[in-house]
């Protein structure tokens, strides 16, 4: 996969894709929006790929959307952000785990992507801004979705409304960030977390992250359905096979996070 603005890796399970504008502190613009438009559904369809590292180049995450420079209608400032979106929701619902590794700035956009991966590690460097308000904007890339589900509305409000830059101790606390670790440490310990997922039961993972996104807008008789149904094809897949039959061996299953903690610095 070769992009003017994206690069993408892939080893032993683990993909790597990195937005790769570091002059413009990675910022999102329209090609690098298209690519990710290519890129998501390959990483979607791709069998082999069972966990996603999310990062960005020149010690920055991303420092946000960045404007076309051409005065849009409303009705094509809208078009495209739904083009955006387009991406942004394979991202989400992805059905393997995705981590953020942030250095330096994620901000508005940037900070909505880290929001919208399973796990955000971070370096001390990081800094998270809904920067939106500074320029009279409204949060997007689903900021307005995401954000109050992981801080809660109260302190979504604060962070939205005062355009603050969050350092990553406070981002800890909140539970935005997973781990914090030394820069030349991040990328290390970010694929070691993505090994060990992937290394686990790729299906059932896909399964639980879907019906706990759906979750917060479905009611109970609509997960009751979901549940079966996932459980059914989780039954199906052979990892469990081989998981029954280590089982029945009474030999280590192949997927224990205690057995490996560890492994990937703080768990």
């Amino acid at each position: 996969m070769t992009y003017e603005t994206l690069t993408y890796a892939q080893e032993d399970g683990v993909g790597i894709l990195t937005l790769n504008r570091p002059k413009r502190r990675n910022a999102i613009d329209d090609e690098m929006s298209r690519e990710l438009g290519e890129i998501m559904p390959r990483l979607r369809d791709a069998d082999d790929l069972g966990a996603l590292i999310l990062t960005g180049a020149g010690g920055g995450f991303c420092s946000g959307g960045e404007q076309s420079g051409k005065q849009l209608s409303p009705t094509q400032y809208r078009r495209r952000i739904q083009d955006f979106h387009l991406w942004l929701n394979e991202l989400m619902n992805l059905e393997k785990p995705v981590i953020a590794a942030v250095d330096g700035p994620a901000y508005g956009a940037g900070f909505s992507l880290a929001l919208a991966s399973d796990f955000v590690l971070a370096t001390p460097r990081a800094r998270f801004c809904m920067v939106f308000a500074r320029i009279g904007f409204v949060p997007d890339l689903s900021a307005m979705y995401l954000l109050p589900r992981i801080v809660g509305l109260q302190k979504a409000k604060d962070i939205a409304f005062t355009a603050r830059a969050i350092d990553a101790d406070e981002a800890k606390a909140l539970r935005i960030v997973r781990e914090i670790h030394a820069p030349d440490r991040l990328m290390d310990a970010a694929k070691d977390l993505a090994r060990r997922l992937a290394d686990g039961p790729t299906t059932a993972l896909g399964l639980v992250k879907n019906g706990l996104v759906q979750s917060y807008h479905s009611d109970y008789r609509t997960m009751v359905e979901m549940e079966a149904y996932a459980q059914s094809v989780a039954t199906s897949a052979p990892y469990h096979a081989d998981a029954l039959q280590r089982f029945l061996d009474k030999k280590p299953l192949a997927y224990d996070w205690d057995a490996t903690a560890g492994t990937s610095g703080k768990n």
